[in-house]
């Protein structure tokens, strides 16, 4: 892809964001595996940082996870790259109360190097796959360092090349959805309130190979990797004791191969070395 063909995926990205903002919290709110995919999250997220901790968010969206993190005492600088996202962040911020703690920017994450706040912060939080919205990862990745403090801690949730329940579509005949991962070296178009924008698949070893000289793995965990994915609608409220059982066997197997790196997404979280 060119330099133009980059700019204009951004613009694409922007206004396909920029129309589910309206709809975003909505869609979501009574889906009971996101709800278990953001609990998972910051349960992971809270074991590695310290009380009081400054975070950057990158692709915050409507700020589920900023206002969750601020109003557990840490100080979040939301950053986003569609205006509707970050409107709907700002009225939250006003409603629960937390304009000391969080503060907004309306930044892609290809040029963080803009960022009007610098840190150092002592974690860089990346959530659902907004990440896999660009090309070069790698420049992303890059960038982190000069932005965290010593020990500072990344945590990103990203869409992985291989999925099980993704690829086990392919039973019921859905092809194209079953193997979109496995051929996106040039992107896969995906679409989001009828705009068109291309996205690419990352896995853990991926990020482990840019970040291996400046950071050290601390863990990856599989999310949805036993449990199904949230699209595959109303599973949960149909099955509630599969459902349960899944949570539990995805609980003991999510750090383990092959599972850790097969789920919809996985979680990785890495360590700046000191220097």
């Amino acid at each position: 892809m060119s330099d133009i063909a980059d700019i204009t995926n951004e613009m694409q990205i922007v206004a396909a964001f920029n129309k589910q903002s309206a709809i975003f919290d909505d869609i979501y709110a009574d889906n009971s595996i996101i709800q278990y995919k953001r609990k998972r999250v910051r349960i992971h997220v809270e074991k590695l940082i310290e009380p009081n901790s400054s975070i950057l968010e990158l692709n915050a969206g409507t700020g589920e996870d900023s206002i969750y993190f601020a109003g557990r005492g840490h100080r979040v600088h939301a950053t986003d790259i569609s205006h509707g996202m970050q409107a709907k962040l700002c009225a939250k911020i006003r409603t629960s109360g937390l304009e000391d703690k969080i503060t907004q920017e309306v930044c892609s994450f290809n040029s963080l190097g803009t960022l009007s706040q610098q840190g150092p912060f002592d974690l860089i939080f990346s959530n659902f796959a907004g990440l896999n919205c660009t090309r070069e990862l790698d420049k992303v990745l890059r960038s982190f360092k000069l932005l965290l403090k010593n020990d500072g801690i990344v945590t990103l949730v990203v869409l992985p090349k291989f999925c099980l329940w993704e690829t086990a579509l392919a039973l019921k005949g859905k092809f194209k959805t079953a193997f979109r991962r496995f051929f996106s070296s040039n992107g896969r178009k995906a679409h989001i309130e009828g705009e068109y924008f291309l996205c690419w698949y990352y896995n853990p070893s991926f990020i482990k190979r840019i970040l291996k000289d400046d950071f050290e793995v601390l863990s990856v965990e599989g999310l949805c990797s036993v449990v199904p994915p949230s699209y595959i609608e109303n599973f949960a409220e149909k099955y509630p004791g599969v459902f349960k059982f899944f949570c539990g066997m995805e609980e003991k197997l999510k750090a383990r191969w092959p599972w850790r790196s097969i789920g919809d997404y996985y979680i990785i979280s890495l360590k700046r070395k000191n220097g």
